[in-house]
C-alpha cells in the first residue's frame, strides 16, 4: 500500500529514510525544515516534495508524520505537529528524545487520539542507512514496525508504552560504548606491549557463548568474587602504568569493584550475606549500591 509521508526533519536521519521511502513507491507529501536554503531546497525536491518552515494543516496530507529532528527539540515539534493530523493518521518520532519527553508527546497525541510510536534507531545509519534495525514502542507501534519492515528496515514492536524503546537503546549504549572503550583501552595497551595477537588467541574461549549468557555469568559471579578481582584490577591498572599508558576506562572498573567489595563486607560484618544464586537475585542485591553512590 502506497503511503504519504510528511517528514519534519531532513537531515541525515530524515534524508536516509526519505530515499528509501521513495525508491519504495511512497510519496512525501511535505518536508517541515528550518532550514529553506538553496542546498535543502535541492534535497526536498530530490524526494519529489517541497520545504514548509513550521508545522501546519499540509501535514494533513500524511498518512504518517515522522519526526527526524534533534532529541532536545522533538517535544515541542510534536506539541506542533500533532493538532495537524488526522485521526486515521500515525505520528512516528525518529529522534534520540529522552524517554521523558517521549511520553509527554504520547500523552499530547492520546489526547488527540493519534497513534503515537516512539522509534529507536539501535545503530549508526552512517555504517547501514535504512537497513539499521528499528525499535518501536507505544500505541502506533505494530503499524509503523510493519510499515518500515515493509520498506525494508529491520523493525520490531515491543511491548511497553512510548519511551520504552530509547530505553533500552541507552541501555544497550551503556554496555556497546562500555565495550568500545576496554576494547581501545585493552588493545592500544596490548598493542604496544607487542601482545594483541596472542591477546586474541587468549579471548577466543568468549567467542564460543552467547553474549547475554556472558553477561549474566558476570553478574552472578561479580557478587561472590568482586574482592579477589579488585585486586586483579589494581594490578591490570599498575601494568597499563608502568607502559606509560593512562587507564581512564579501568579507573571506573576498580571504583566500581570496591563499591561491591564493601557492600560485601558490610554485609558479612552483619551476618546478613546470603543471596541466592540467580541474575534476579544478585542485580537485587547490587541495585541498593548503586543508588547509594
Amino acid at each position: 500500500m502506497k503511503m504519504k509521508i510528511a517528514l519534519i526533519g531532513c537531515g541525515e536521519v530524515g534524508d536516509c529514510y526519505a530515499r528509501e521511502w521513495v525508491a519504495g513507491g511512497h510519496v512525501i507529501v511535505g518536508i517541515g525544515e528550518l532550514r529553506q536554503d538553496a542546498e535543502m531546497q535541492a534535497r526536498a525536491a530530490s524526494h519529489g516534495s517541497v520545504l514548509h518552515a513550521e508545522a501546519g494543516p499540509w501535514l494533513a496530507e500524511a498518512d504518517i508524520v515522522v519526526s527526524a529532528v534533534f532529541g532536545h527539540a522533538a517535544l515541542e515539534v510534536a506539541k506542533q505537529a500533532l493538532p495537524h493530523l488526522r485521526k486515521d493518521a500515525a505520528y512516528a518520532d525518529f529522534t534520540t528524545a529522552s524517554s521523558g519527553d517521549m511520553r509527554a508527546a504520547a500523552e499530547v497525541a492520546a489526547q488527540l487520539g493519534v497513534p503515537f510510536t516512539d522509534v529507536a534507531i539501535m545503530g549508526a545509519i552512517a555504517l547501514l542507512g535504512a537497513r539499521t534495525p528499528l525499535l518501536c514502542a507505544g500505541t502506533g507501534a505494530p503499524a509503523v514496525a510493519a510499515f518500515t519492515a515493509g520498506c525494508g528496515a529491520p523493525a520490531q514492536a515491543i511491548d511497553g508504552e512510548a519511551g520504552d524503546a530509547v530505553r533500552l537503546k541507552l541501555l544497550r549504549s551503556i554496555l556497546t560504548k562500555g565495550m568500545e572503550s576496554l576494547a581501545v583501552e585493552c588493545l592500544v595497551a596490548a598493542e604496544s606491549m607487542g601482545l594483541r595477537a596472542s591477546l586474541y588467541e587468549v579471548l577466543s574461549d568468549m567467542d564460543r557463548t552467547p553474549l547475554t549468557t556472558f553477561v549474566d555469568s558476570f553478574v552472578r559471579s561479580h557478587v561472590l568474587h568482586a574482592p579477589r578481582r579488585l585486586a586483579e584490577v589494581r594490578e591490570a591498572r599498575e601494568q597499563l602504568v608502568e607502559a606509560g599508558l593512562q587507564p581512564l576506562v579501568l579507573d571506573g572498573v576498580e571504583r566500581l569493584f570496591a563499591r561491591t567489595t564493601q557492600g560485601i563486607e558490610a554485609a558479612r560484618a552483619a551476618g546478613s550475606f546470603n543471596v541466592p544464586d540467580s541474575v534476579a537475585d544478585r542485580l537485587a542485591w547490587l541495585t541498593p549500591l548503586a543508588r547509594q553512590s
